[in-house]
């Protein structure tokens, strides 16, 4: 077993169990328990369990990973993602970018391109894409997240509303095994609701981490996608999904 094989199936084992022990790990698979505290290290850094002493449990289903730790996270896979969607994006197009670090990296990928028109409720992305003299950026109205730039409420999905545009380009907190894609703050999904009602295309950009994360929020399915860009092969049952729902599966 590779260490991926084994890191994977230790998320499996906390998920089904809720809490696995440094002791149950090592007999399971039976290497060291320095081997064991690397594993639930590096997997917690990708914030797919929550150390805790003596081994490992479950991340939060209600509360998010702070911000400035999911910027960090899987940094190096975002950058590959977000070239590859950015390849699928042609100039001269009108497009929505929503909440998420994922999206942030979307939008620098997107820095090179030309014409485009942007529509987004994420001040961060707005500050990446401002300098582009050949964008129209334009920001939604509404509250403003401190935690993360973030804008959301009524006024937010009424802006939305008022636009058609070529591409969505969402992020997602989890994709449960049945295609839900899952998020924390229902206010959030709303608009990201209105986002995918009001695109002619539906591009997600998520990490393989977001195979491994059950967040409260129902924001949708992923047979509302016309293609998923992560950076590891999604869970058969996902594939399945995305196969029957013909959604393109972009894997950078």
């Amino acid at each position: 077993m590779t260490q991926q094989e084994r890191q994977e199936s230790i998320v499996d084992l906390v998920r089904r169990q809720g809490y696995a022990s440094i002791e149950q790990l090592t007999s399971h698979f039976v290497v060291t328990p320095q081997t064991i505290r690397r594993d639930l290290n590096a997997l917690a850094n990708e914030g797919l369990i929550r150390r805790v002493h003596g081994g490992a449990g479950l991340e939060s289903s209600t509360v998010n990973t702070s911000y400035h730790t999911r910027k960090a996270l899987n940094l190096e896979a975002k950058q590959r993602i977000a070239a590859l969607l950015a390849s699928k994006v042609p100039n001269d197009s009108s497009l929505f970018i929503n909440i998420g670090t994922s999206n942030e990296v979307v939008a620098e990928a997107l820095r090179h391109h030309r014409g485009l028109e942007v529509i987004t409720n994420n001040l961060n992305v707005a500050a990446i894409l401002q300098h582009n003299d050949d964008f129209n950026v334009i920001v939604a109205g509404g509250q403003v997240r401190s935690r993360d730039g973030g804008i959301i409420g009524e006024a937010t999905i009424d802006f939305i509303n008022q636009f058609k545009v070529d591409y969505g380009i969402i992020g997602i907190s989890g994709i449960d095994e049945d295609g839900s894609l899952l998020e924390f703050d229902y206010q959030e999904v709303r608009v990201a609701q209105a986002i995918i009602h009001n695109s002619r295309q539906v591009f997600l950009a998520a990490d393989h981490s977001k195979f491994h994360r059950n967040p409260v929020v129902r924001q949708g399915n992923v047979a509302q996608l016309d293609a998923l860009f992560t950076d590891r092969q999604p869970p058969d049952s996902l594939i399945h999904l995305l196969e029957t729902n013909d959604v393109a599966l972009h894997i950078a």
